[in-house]
Protein backbone atom coordinates (compact mmCIF):
# COMPACT_ATOMS: atom_id res chain seq x y z
CA UNK A 1 0.00 0.00 0.00
CA UNK A 2 1.60 3.22 -1.15
CA UNK A 3 0.71 6.44 0.64
CA UNK A 4 0.52 9.69 -1.25
CA UNK A 5 2.18 12.91 -0.17
CA UNK A 6 -1.27 14.35 0.59
CA UNK A 7 -2.12 11.39 2.83
CA UNK A 8 1.14 11.77 4.75
CA UNK A 9 0.47 15.48 5.24
CA UNK A 10 -3.10 14.73 6.34
CA UNK A 11 -1.94 12.20 8.95
CA UNK A 12 0.68 14.67 10.17
CA UNK A 13 -1.97 17.38 10.47
CA UNK A 14 -4.23 15.03 12.45
CA UNK A 15 -1.33 14.36 14.81
CA UNK A 16 -0.57 18.09 14.91
CA UNK A 17 2.95 17.49 13.60
CA UNK A 18 4.92 19.70 11.29
CA UNK A 19 6.57 17.62 8.60
CA UNK A 20 9.35 18.97 6.43
CA UNK A 21 9.23 18.19 2.73
CA UNK A 22 12.35 15.98 2.98
CA UNK A 23 10.79 13.89 5.78
CA UNK A 24 7.75 12.81 3.76
CA UNK A 25 9.57 9.96 1.98
CA UNK A 26 10.87 8.44 5.22
CA UNK A 27 7.52 8.85 6.96
CA UNK A 28 5.77 7.23 4.01
CA UNK A 29 7.97 4.13 4.30
CA UNK A 30 7.52 3.94 8.07
CA UNK A 31 3.73 4.35 7.90
CA UNK A 32 3.53 1.70 5.17
CA UNK A 33 5.36 -0.76 7.46
CA UNK A 34 3.02 0.07 10.33
CA UNK A 35 -0.06 -0.36 8.14
CA UNK A 36 1.28 -3.69 6.81
CA UNK A 37 1.68 -4.90 10.39
CA UNK A 38 -1.85 -3.76 11.26
CA UNK A 39 -3.08 -5.66 8.21
CA UNK A 40 -1.36 -8.82 9.53
CA UNK A 41 -3.06 -8.34 12.89
CA UNK A 42 -6.45 -7.92 11.22
CA UNK A 43 -6.02 -11.27 9.48
CA UNK A 44 -5.65 -13.16 12.78
CA UNK A 45 -8.52 -15.45 13.74
CA UNK A 46 -9.68 -14.29 17.15
CA UNK A 47 -12.87 -16.33 17.23
CA UNK A 48 -13.60 -17.43 20.78
CA UNK A 49 -11.05 -15.12 22.36
CA UNK A 50 -12.62 -12.89 24.96
CA UNK A 51 -11.94 -9.18 24.57
CA UNK A 52 -9.96 -7.61 27.39
CA UNK A 53 -9.26 -4.08 28.48
CA UNK A 54 -5.71 -4.76 29.73
CA UNK A 55 -2.98 -7.06 28.51
CA UNK A 56 -2.00 -8.38 31.93
CA UNK A 57 -3.67 -8.99 35.22
CA UNK A 58 -3.09 -6.16 37.62
CA UNK A 59 -2.73 -6.60 41.32
CA UNK A 60 -1.98 -4.34 44.23
CA UNK A 61 1.68 -4.70 45.14
CA UNK A 62 1.73 -2.25 48.01
CA UNK A 63 2.16 -3.35 51.58
CA UNK A 64 -0.84 -3.52 53.91
CA UNK A 65 -1.66 -0.26 55.68
CA UNK A 66 -0.93 -1.38 59.22
CA UNK A 67 -0.05 1.08 62.00
CA UNK A 68 3.48 0.69 63.26
CA UNK A 69 5.75 2.07 65.91
CA UNK A 70 6.24 5.82 65.56
CA UNK A 71 7.61 8.74 67.53
CA UNK A 72 5.77 9.94 70.57
CA UNK A 73 4.24 13.38 69.93
CA UNK A 74 6.41 14.94 72.64
CA UNK A 75 9.60 13.70 70.98
CA UNK A 76 8.50 14.78 67.50
CA UNK A 77 7.49 18.24 68.68
CA UNK A 78 10.63 18.72 70.78
CA UNK A 79 12.65 19.84 67.73
CA UNK A 80 10.07 22.34 66.51
CA UNK A 81 11.02 26.02 66.74
CA UNK A 82 7.44 27.07 67.58
CA UNK A 83 4.98 24.57 69.09
CA UNK A 84 1.48 25.36 70.28
CA UNK A 85 -1.12 22.87 71.60
CA UNK A 86 0.70 19.76 70.30
CA UNK A 87 1.10 21.29 66.79
CA UNK A 88 3.87 23.03 64.87
CA UNK A 89 3.13 26.72 64.47
CA UNK A 90 4.12 28.11 61.06
CA UNK A 91 3.86 31.54 59.44
CA UNK A 92 0.65 32.28 57.53
CA UNK A 93 0.81 31.29 53.88
CA UNK A 94 -2.35 33.02 52.67
CA UNK A 95 -3.33 36.46 53.84
CA UNK A 96 -6.78 37.76 53.75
Amino acid sequence: MSLTKAEIQHVAALARLQVAEEEIGVLSEELEKILAYVDQLQQLDVTGIEAMSHVGVTQNVTRPDVPGISLLPEIALANGPDVEEQQFRVPAVLEG
